[in-house]
Parts: structure tokens; C-alpha cells; sequence
């Protein structure tokens, strides 16, 4: 499918969500003032200037890696419980390394767990998100959108977050249109398809094992 019309068509979906965003403790939905007149809004409108890149590893790291990566993507959370542990441990902590981390959003559940990851900001994102890919098979469980947020906020809260910051971040309309413009503006500048996707120094790759991704990183890095 061509992905800038994947993309729109998600777009209108994502952006729907906001009438879940500030479903209660009793699983009620409730209104959050949310403009769903917004979903013809194109991203270039949006000021994404809020939004930062989530990295790990030394800025001067002599091989860059992108990941674009979907919360609700099965393969995703395989690669980040297996493959991924083993690249940080020895190429990103390294300094061999700096790694980009970017989402992609299929599904309304997919952009509530962003931003619930980005909930406390850039210093325990990658925490965040290691807890949300561990428990995904859990969260996802219900299949019911309105179960599946209440599990993702029961997560946030598990992993120590204030229920009213949740709360807060969840219900911000603003800040998830922000971050679908900053995913559309990304995932087709890069041609972006499918979860995982890696950008490794400008090439593009698709999901791999960890010898695999380990042998282009050390072939760029001339080991």
C-alpha cells in the first residue's frame, strides 16, 4: 500500500482516539474538548517543536541507527526483549552506537502507549518503553479500546507514575497531533512501511537478528 495514503488514512484513526483520551477509572468515555475537525489538519500546521527525539548512546558515535517501531507490533516487542538488549550492551553503551528510537502509530492503542512512554519526559522514556513491549501481550489482551487504555494507564501507574500525570498526559490532544505530524513527517521521509524498520547510517533494513544487525554494524564501524 502506498504509505502516504496508509498514513492519512491512520491519520483520521489516531486522531479519533482523543475521544478516549480521558476515559475514567470506570472505563466511561468522556469528553476532552478535543476538535475532531482537526483531522483534516495537515501535519505541516502542527508545531511539533514540543516533541524531542528519544536517543541513547554518544552523539559522536561513528554509526547511527534509526529504529521505527510500533508499541501494538508483535515483532517490535520481540526485537526489543531479544535483539535489542544485546545491541545497547554492546554497541550503543559502547559508544559505538547512537541510537534513535521513533513511533510509528497503526492503531489508537499504538499512539496511547507514546505517550505514556513519553509521560516523564526523555530521562525514563526508554524505561517506559521496555515496560509497555514486556507487558504488551497483556495490555493488548482485552481487545477492547476502552480496556486497553485503562490497562495502559494501570501500567503507567505500576511503573510510578502519579495517577493524575497518567491522567494529564493521555488527555493532551495537542501533543498527540504533535507527535502523528512529527511519525508522518519521518516515516515517509524514510519510506517507512513496516515495524521494525532501521535506518543504519542512511540504509534502510527491516526486522533481523542480533548476529545480523551485529555484522552491518561492524562492517561500518570496520571491525
Amino acid at each position: 500500500m502506498n504509505s502516504k495514503i496508509l498514513y492519512s488514512a491512520v491519520f483520521a484513526v489516531a486522531i479519533a482516539a482523543g475521544t478516549y483520551f480521558a476515559i475514567s477509572r470506570t472505563s466511561t468515555p468522556a469528553g476532552t474538548g478535543f476538535d475532531l475537525a482537526a483531522q483534516a489538519q495537515t501535519a505541516a500546521d502542527v508545531d511539533t517543536s514540543g516533541i524531542a527525539e528519544m536517543t541513547l548512546g554518544e552523539e559522536t558515535a561513528p554509526v547511527k541507527v534509526i529504529e521505527y517501531a510500533s508499541f501494538t507490533c508483535p515483532h517490535c516487542a520481540s526485537f526489543h526483549q531479544n535483539v535489542f538488549k544485546k545491541l545497547k550492551e554492546n554497541y550503543i553503551d559502547t559508544g559505538k552506537v547512537h541510537f534513535t528510537y521513533r513511533e510509528i502509530y497503526f492503531d489508537k492503542p499504538g499512539l496511547w502507549a507514546g505517550m505514556v512512554a513519553r509521560c516523564a519526559g526523555p530521562v525514563r522514556y526508554f524505561g517506559l518503553s521496555d515496560a509497555i513491549y514486556k507487558e504488551q501481550t497483556e495490555w493488548l489482551k482485552t481487545r477492547d479500546l476502552a480496556g486497553i487504555h485503562g490497562d495502559l494507564r494501570k501500567l503507567a501507574i505500576k511503573s510510578g507514575l502519579g495517577a493524575e500525570q497518567v491522567d494529564a498526559c493521555l488527555a493532551d490532544a495537542e501533543k498527540a497531533q504533535a507527535l502523528y505530524a512529527v511519525f508522518l513527517k519521518n516515516a515517509e521521509a524514510d519510506d517507512i512501511s513496516s515495524t521494525p524498520s532501521f535506518i543504519i547510517d542512511g540504509e534502510k533494513h527491516t526486522n533481523m537478528s542480533y548476529d545480523d544487525f551485529a555484522a552491518i554494524l561492524d562492517e561500518k564501524i570496520g571491525e
